[in-house]
């Protein structure tokens, strides 16, 4: 029997036996490194979901994704994260637990039965599902109503057929080329739509060095199993999840999972309860870049993290976009109405036309009929139409430097109605400068402080004024590059921060100067968790004196040290004890008076959309820097963490990040659009709210409402909901929060909180981000997120559409759908475009409708109703064609419009009711084009057989009995109503194009493309009329040449009469007529 660990019984009663001690924990080390080559590709369409990168966020998500998953992994039920204690369990007990001896490692036979019964060290590729996606793209969309009407004119056509008819068995050949065209466009949009940017490669190196049988030795890294003792050494790639049981120096870089950029160390023991933030557990995947040690393996395939995670993206379903949403809810409708129909015809024949006219309609005609209803209603053309429209619309967006993972998720940008937007790198240009700075509480700007030192040299004043530019040198993570010429500015590697704060230190003392007399023994890099760097430093033996930020007044001793931060001053203000006097001499005791005067200053300054920080250093004895451990270990690090308190405050110093240049306007085109731009930063609140009100995102400060103005006992019935435009005089109008005071609130008062116009979220978390985006998905909003960070990935992917910055992560690019490569003021031609496409495919509806949908049903009914000849105005075969070949280009050439005016001056789109196709189009589609069509062809149709001696009257109510009408007759007659009908498509093309405005303030100049697609149309219905070839295929004929004249004037009256129709819209907006008005 295996136990909870995958391990035998026998493997724990060895391991009871063995004398397992701390004391025989020898150190092992590496004998020899091995290259990291791919040794398995998971599917890109399985991507890996980004919201777990970052790894401290969401635990519980996970584990919840993880209860919910279907998928079962090869070794069983994959546990809770939160159940796995392999971190704080001690080496004695993990060696014991897993029945492994520390001096020889695991025996070839324990090898062996943990192989067996884990199975290999590799993740499980996901499931392709190739056949059933081949199945949706036959089948979707209308794809099955066409096959069932194929397979009933093969059952028309043989048995039933008697004779069987050729006309029959062309039918059912040209709906199954129909489907195959279809199938060919679903999967050219499906594999288009897959994510490109993400995929997970280089999961496991091909072999590693391991202790097996007292020897080390290399296997694959596929054959690793439970309980096997791995050698670490730099730079090799960690094959499975590790407890690390010894090690010297090891640091890890973690980029594929958390997207830090600093490598972390290596510890044996437990620095945190969290098993994915601890330190001594090195997981599959990550690097080693660093020192060498050994790990235990306690985890391996889909049970180490990196394959829980693969397990999970292979479950993961996709949500449908809006615009496929759309088209499903489309599809239903006609497929519904097609049923309705047919089952009705169904009903008349066996009630009626069976009884009283037994020869009229057999079985294999009625059937045709059925599969004439189902070809009259679907508009076979409409998913060539939809995936050129969005393949077109992509290719736009490509040439404004916007990329699309997605062929539909441009249209979900046009119902977006709100939008959360980072601030820095989003809004701001990332590009900080050092505008002011503060000594205690005397402010200078930068070039008055420099003036201010250089006036005050060799002054006490000077020595302690100087000491704020030291600090910013020494406490800083960017250095200057070498200048390609003398008169070039010298290149800083860093980020914005440092950078800013770099260039400021050294515009007052040279900064290679002050970094010269010291040397950095310990760093703790900056995070948003922790909000401050801090750095320990030694003078170096190039010293000489008292080095800045080193004062007179200093206790310095030989071989002390120096501790140097700087961060959020809200964050360092209680670690600090002193604070330098401006005027000399001895620093200040810091009292709650003198706090709250430095509190005053950082709160003036971010008033005014400045980002403040404190710098703040401290002499430390060498007698209190622990010397027996090693700079990289763990408890190091906690006893510079204890020493990081009675800091003295050397200054505070404001930066100054300038909008980007567009964002003020691409703020307002937004917000005219009717989306709610929001803030969402990590930043201090009175910072972002500057910002926020320099690029018109807050309207007036000065009313800006807070967290207590949330009231937690209003009823939620009571509360005014947000709407555009917004109301006047509503209390909701403006709100700062921060992720404290947001972590507190009732559901209530976040009820509140999101009918708030301008709302500005500071100091968040990116778990908070995530709530954000989802507390307004529940009021029905569709939200777009923008960002560029690590920390802005979860709720890129969360979002209903994550828009990244080009210039950002890597990783923030790959959870977004759609990456702004250039200026953020791109988004609003994605913006703009993600409208347009909703708008043109309304238009291609609307437009294949009359001639591809009722003028092709009417026929149908009237052979039913009235009598008339069986398919007298038009064949099945002449339906498709019209469908897929004369009215595709024309309907093509619509998805090509350029927007009407004020296409980012009305609200955004409502998903829930503004529908692709609602009654209103259907009405105009039916009841208007397709009523003016049907009329107009059928009487073409009818005229041309008066001419030919066979009169309306012989014909109506004849059912059957037609004695002067003859086969060549009645197919001419067919092709008379289906010329007509594509000429008359041209002014349905020309009305069309047009929702509100004339036809003169929307020129066709503006689309040439109609016009040789309306050329095409017709020279495509002449090549069918004309070769005879298809004259006998599809019983095609020519037709006089009135014919093609008189039909133009038809097509000329209905777009005189919807340009009436549009008049009295525009003039009489509250008109019935245009209430009508789709």
């Amino acid at each position: 029997m295996s136990s909870p660990h995958g391990i035998e019984e026998d493997d724990l009663e060895k391991g009871s036996n063995s004398s397992v001690e701390r004391d025989v924990l020898k150190p092992l080390r590496p004998t020899t490194s091995h290259h990291v080559v791919s040794s398995h590709v998971i599917d890109p369409a399985n991507r890996l979901p980004i919201e777990y990168r970052t790894m401290s966020i969401h635990v519980d998500t996970m584990e919840q994704q993880m209860r919910d998953a279907k998928r079962v992994p090869k070794a069983g039920n994959v546990k809770d994260l939160s159940a796995l204690d392999w971190h704080k369990i001690s080496v004695v007990e993990a060696v014991r637990r897993l029945s492994v001896s520390p001096q020889s490692g695991l025996d070839a036979a324990q090898c062996a039965r943990r192989l067996a019964t884990d199975g290999k060290n590799v993740i499980s590729p996901p499931p392709s599902h190739l056949f059933m996606r081949i199945l949706g793209w036959i089948f979707g969309g209308f794809g099955s109503l066409l096959l069932a009407a194929a397979i009933v004119c093969f059952i028309a056509w043989k048995p039933l057929g008697d004779p069987p008819q050729a006309s029959n068995l062309a039918l059912a050949v040209v709906l199954l080329l129909v489907i195959v065209i279809q199938a060919v466009f679903n999967a050219w949009q499906s594999i288009s739509t897959s994510r490109v940017m993400a995929s997970i490669q280089s999961l496991l190196p091909a072999s590693v060095t391991v202790l097996r049988d007292g020897s080390q030795k290399a296997v694959p890294a596929a054959e690793l199993v439970v309980g096997d003792l791995v050698m670490i050494s730099m730079g090799m790639k960690i094959p499975a999840d590790l407890r690390i049981i010894d090690g010297a120096g090891l640091r890890f870089d973690r980029a594929i999972l958390t997207g830090e950029s600093e490598p972390i160390s290596g510890t044996v023991d437990k620095t945190d309860e969290n098993i994915l933030e601890t330190k001594n557990i090195a997981l599959q995947g990550t690097h080693c870049v660093a020192g060498s040690g050994v790990g235990l393996v306690i985890q391996t395939g889909d049970n180490t993290v990196f394959g829980r995670i693969a397990m999970l993206s292979a479950n993961s379903q996709a949500s449908l976009t809006t615009l496929q949403r759309e088209l499903l809810r489309f599809v239903v409708i006609i497929a519904s109405l097609a049923s309705a129909v047919a089952i009705l015809i169904v009903i008349l024949w066996a009630a009626w036309l069976r009884r009283s006219f037994p020869s009229y309609i057999n079985v294999p005609n009625l059937l045709i009929d059925v599969v004439s209803v189902m070809v009259a209603f679907i508009p076979e053309g409409l998913p060539v139409a939809v995936t050129i429209s969005l393949a077109k619309v992509a290719s736009s967006l490509s040439k404004h430097k916007v990329l699309c993972k997605s062929l539909s998720i441009v249209e979900t940008l046009g119902a977006v109605n709100v939008l959360c937007s980072d601030k820095t790198g989003t809004l701001t240009k990332n590009q900080m400068h050092v505008e002011d700075c503060a000594v205690f509480d005397q402010t200078y700007t930068a070039p008055s402080f420099k003036s201010r030192v250089q006036a005050e040299s060799g002054t006490n004043a000077a020595e302690n004024l100087a000491q704020l530019a030291a600090v910013g040198a020494i406490c800083n993570a960017a250095s200057f590059g070498a200048a390609t010429s003398e008169k070039e500015e010298r290149p800083v590697i860093g980020d914005a921060t440092d950078t800013a704060i770099l260039k400021f230190s050294d515009s007052i003392s040279s900064a290679d100067e002050t970094h010269g007399s010291w040397t950095d023994v310990f760093k703790i890099s900056f995070s948003s968790k922790t909000k401050f760097m801090l750095k320990l430093s030694k003078l170096s033996s190039f010293a000489t004196g008292r080095p800045a930020p080193l004062a007179s007044w200093d206790n310095v001793e030989q071989d002390c040290y120096l501790l140097t931060s700087k961060g959020a001053p809200e964050v360092l203000l209680p670690r600090c004890q002193y604070v330098i006097n401006p005027a000399g001499g001895q620093p200040l005791l810091l009292t709650s008076v003198q706090t709250a005067r430095i509190a005053q200053v950082q709160e003036h300054w971010a008033s005014q959309g400045r980002r403040v920080l404190l710098l703040a250093r401290r002499v430390i004895p060498s007698a209190l820097i622990p010397a027996k451990v090693k700079v990289d270990d763990f408890e190091f690090e906690e006893a510079i963490n204890e020493l990081h308190t009675g800091l003295i405050i050397v200054g505070l110093v404001a930066l100054i990040d300038p909008l980007k240049d567009d964002i003020i306007e691409t703020v307002k085109v937004c917000r005219g659009a009717g989306i709610r731009f929001l803030v969402v930063t990590g930043d201090h609140p009175a910072t972002s709210v500057a910002i926020a009100s320099q690029a018109g995102i807050i309207s007036n400060p000065s009313t800006i409402h807070h967290a207590k103005d949330l009231n937690a006992k209003l009823p939620v019935e009571q509360v005014l909901k947000y709407d555009y435009p917004d109301k006047d005089g509503r209390a909701l109008k403006s709100i700062v929060i921060t992720g404290p005071e947001l972590a507190e609130i009732s559901e209530t008062q976040m009820y509140q909180l999101v009918q708030y116009d301008e709302i500005v979220f500071a100091r968040t978390t990116p778990e908070q981000k995530l709530t954000i985006v989802k507390a307004f998905q529940k009021q029905l909003n569709v939200v777009a997120m923008t960002g560029d960070g690590v920390n802005d990935a979860p709720s890129l992917k969360a979002a209903d559409i994550g828009i990244a910055m080009g210039s950002g992560s890597d990783v923030a690019r790959e959870a977004a759908d759609m990456v702004l490569l250039d200026s953020f003021s791109s988004i609003v031609v994605a913006l703009e475009y993600g409208r347009l496409v909703y708008d043109n495919l309304k238009k291609t509806v609307l437009y294949l409708l009359p001639a591809g949908s009722f003028s092709e049903l009417m026929p149908v009914v009237l052979n039913i109703l009235i009598g008339v000849p069986q398919m007298l105005s038009l064949t099945s075969s002449q339906m498709i064609i019209i469908c897929v070949a004369t009215d595709v280009l024309p309907a093509l050439s619509l998805c090509l419009e350029k927007p009407e005016q004020g296409l980012l001056l009305r609200k955004p789109r409502n998903v829930h009711t503004d529908r692709l196709a609602n009654w209103r189009l259907l009405l105009h589609a039916y009841g208007f084009l397709g009523v003016l069509e049907s009329l107009c062809a059928m009487t073409m149709s009818f005229w041309y057989l008066q001419r030919q001696g066979v009169p309306f009257s012989e014909l109506v109510l004849g059912f059957g009995n037609w004695p002067s009408l003859t086969a060549e007759d009645l197919n001419r007659a067919q092709s008379v109503y289906f010329v007509t009908l594509v000429v008359m498509q041209w002014g349905n093309l020309l009305s069309t194009r047009c929702r509100r405005l004339s036809i003169f303030q929307h020129k066709p100049s503006g689309n040439w493309y109609i016009f040789p697609a309306m050329a095409c149309a017709l020279a495509i219905a002449a090549f069918f009329s004309y070769i005879p070839f298809f004259q006998s295929t599809f019983l095609t004929r020519g037709v006089p040449v009135e014919f093609y004249f008189i039909p133009v004037t038809f097509g000329i009256a209905l777009l005189v009469l919807d340009e009436l129709r549009k008049l009295c819209v525009r003039t009489y907006p509250r008109s019935f007529i245009a209430w009508l008005a789709w």
